[in-house]
């Protein structure tokens, strides 16, 4: 099962992060409009590619400095 893990995390994280980031930047530099849902669409299509490769090659560094940052410092006499 860990080995479906590492395809559909970084799909679902792609998925939410763009949607979030597309949502408010499209509102913020166009602002809401008749064609508002039609511009995100297009924003979030073009930003997915990269937000979902961005996480596959990403989060092996960002889960390793986070393993690291939970390890008890060593203890030296």
């Amino acid at each position: 099962m860990r080995k479906l893990e590492q395809f559909y995390f970084p799909f679902f994280m792609a998925v939410f992060m763009t949607c979030i980031m597309s949502f408010t930047l499209t509102a913020i530099h166009q602002g809401f409009h008749p064609e508002f849902l039609f511009d995100w669409g297009k924003a979030f299509s073009l930003a997915f590619p990269i937000a979902f490769f961005a996480v596959i090659f990403v989060a092996p560094a960002v889960h390793k400095i986070s393993e690291r940052l939970k390890r008890e410092p060593s203890v030296t006499s």
